[in-house]
């Protein structure tokens, strides 16, 4: 079970992340996920909403450059030691995670976390394995 997370290329300049929540606001989209890495010129953000595709509509064509992910989204624990041995059973596996944020939903009394896998299938099939539970939407 995947989740569809919508990368942003934002110029690194005042106001344009302001613009892109705005527009989300604006075109009645709700975030689920977010999270932002930057460099001196450009900024990646990373959302996921409750309706993808609209999202990617939207973006585009409000002139932004969007692309959709497949990433997985796993329920863990809301306790010490949750997060490390799902990290453990990833590792073990040999799949290397490139990035991970949290949910800014709960699942109940478990945390969110959102993770982007070198090798997709692979992550599904140790999630399934171990019996970790997937979401695939919010």
């Amino acid at each position: 079970m995947t989740l569809k997370q919508i990368s942003v290329f934002l110029e690194n300049v005042s106001g344009r992340l302001a613009e892109v929540t705005r527009t989300l606001s604006d075109g009645g989209i709700n975030l689920r996920a977010i999270t932002i890495a930057d460099t001196a010129d450009f900024g990646i953000l990373r959302i996921v909403a409750d309706d993808p595709e609209a999202t990617l509509t939207l973006l585009e064509d409000h002139g932004f450059t969007a692309r959709v992910t497949e990433v997985l989204a796993i329920e863990v624990e809301d306790k010490p030691g949750a997060l490390a041995r799902v990290m453990d059973i990833f590792q073990e596996n040999g799949v290397n995670i490139e990035y991970l944020y949290a949910s800014l939903e709960k699942n109940g009394d478990n945390a969110v976390i959102v993770l982007k896998v070198e090798d997709i299938e692979l992550g599904q099939q140790i999630v399934a394995d171990h019996g970790l539970k997937s979401i695939s939407a919010f």
